[in-house]
């Protein structure tokens, strides 16, 4: 459903002293072809710090081609960051967008291709936006859930939104001509809030994780005329035992995926990281727990970031971001490096960079940005 009355809020890229969409592509991190998952050892440095938000920071999300960063915020915003060179290689916001939501936004993500993004609110609605010759206008509203909007997600052709909320079911919106979103499927299964919503990377298989303790996957039926839920992961199939509060495909391939086949991380109050087998085929999208790990968080691990370099990031509620790996002769996952005083609050979100496989970014209740570099530390030891 369109929203005329709200498609009127243009954000300007704010250019004094900040940085055009040239100035985020030069600014680019070189991309690096180290790959980081046999590392035993890793460095977490902090590179930038992002200050904007007034009010705690939810989430952060990369733009598909890495120039810019998009987070949101208590404060009822959703800004973009991107490095520039007027201001000698510093992040600077470069847009803001506000005035349409009215509480907290809780989450943002890009369509595929980069031309549009949502951002997800505790207002019920989830709002879309694009840029059109520089600034950045609301486009579509869509509404329907009956309270908080916890996360939303693009499918991996972009013609599919996903959102989730505390209602506890998770809606699916197409996108039509015009930004005209209709929605195909409102589903229930979960019995408690739902609290992020995920794409597989190349199927058009929604996964989402609730406060019910259980991963369900959801596909649409061989008729084309609406979606169902094809498996549930409890913890007796090897899940998790409490809240599950994020979900992460494998972003690189491994050997001959042709078939859809990666791997998936999930994270939870429980503070085990799950590692699934997530196999594409003729009956759908199949989960087999291949490992559980503890994640060496002393409070919820509350987001997992898969990086095309191998390695696992998560934030927790311990103010920690920490990396895991699965080198070695075993390959077996493990911790590989850490900040142990990353923020000054939870850190809600983490995010790798798309196409600099060493930058991490990361969120929290602090109401800070930060992005870090993730290096391996040659001689084997862990910093101090």
């Amino acid at each position: 459903p369109r929203c005329p009355s709200r498609a009127g809020h243009m954000l300007s890229f704010l250019g004094r002293g900040g940085a055009s969409e040239k100035d985020a592509a030069d600014m680019d991190a070189e991309p690096s072809t180290s790959d980081l998952s046999d590392a035993s050892s890793v460095s977490i440095t902090l590179e930038a710090t992002l200050e904007g938000h007034t009010d705690r920071a939810w989430c952060v999300a990369w733009e598909p081609q890495g120039r810019f960063l998009a987070t949101c915020s208590s404060d009822r915003t959703a800004r973009l960051w991107a490095p520039s060179r007027a201001a000698g290689g510093a992040w600077v916001t470069v847009a803001e967008l506000e005035g349409v939501h009215n509480r907290t936004v809780r989450s943002v993500a890009w369509s595929p291709c980069g031309r549009m993004l949502a951002t997800a609110s505790f207002d019920a609605s989830t709002a879309v936006w694009t840029e059109r010759g520089g600034d950045w206008e609301c486009v579509a509203v869509v509404e329907g859930h009956e309270n908080e909007v916890k996360s939303c997600a693009f499918s991996p052709s972009g013609s599919l939104l996903a959102t989730c909320g505390r209602d506890k079911t998770v809606w699916i919106w197409e996108c039509q001509p015009g930004f005209d979103f209709e929605c195909v499927a409102v589903l229930h299964g979960h019995t408690q809030d739902v609290k992020q919503v995920k794409w597989h990377p190349t199927e058009d298989v929604l996964v989402s994780v609730s406060y019910d303790n259980d991963v369900r996957v959801w596909e649409e039926d061989p008729d084309g005329d609406d979606w169902s839920c094809a498996r549930v992961v409890s913890e007796k199939e090897g899940g998790h035992g409490s809240t599950v509060w994020s979900a992460a495909f494998e972003t690189r391939a491994r050997g001959d995926h042709t078939n859809g086949d990666l791997r998936m991380a999930t994270c939870s109050d429980d503070r085990n990281i799950v590692v699934w087998d997530a196999k594409a085929g003729s009956t759908g999208l199949a989960l087999a727990a291949t490992a559980t790990f503890s994640c060496g968080h002393d409070r919820p691990t509350l987001s997992l970031s898969w990086g095309a370099a191998g390695l696992l990031a998560a934030g927790g509620g311990d103010n920690s971001v920490r990396c895991y790996g699965a080198g070695g002769a075993e390959k077996t996952w493990r911790e590989v490096g850490a900040a142990a005083k990353a923020h000054a609050d939870d850190v809600n979100c983490v995010a790798w960079h798309p196409t600099n496989p060493n930058m991490l970014a990361s969120c929290a209740d602090d109401g800070s940005v930060k992005i870090w570099n993730v290096a391996v530390i040659e001689d084997g030891t862990r910093p101090a």
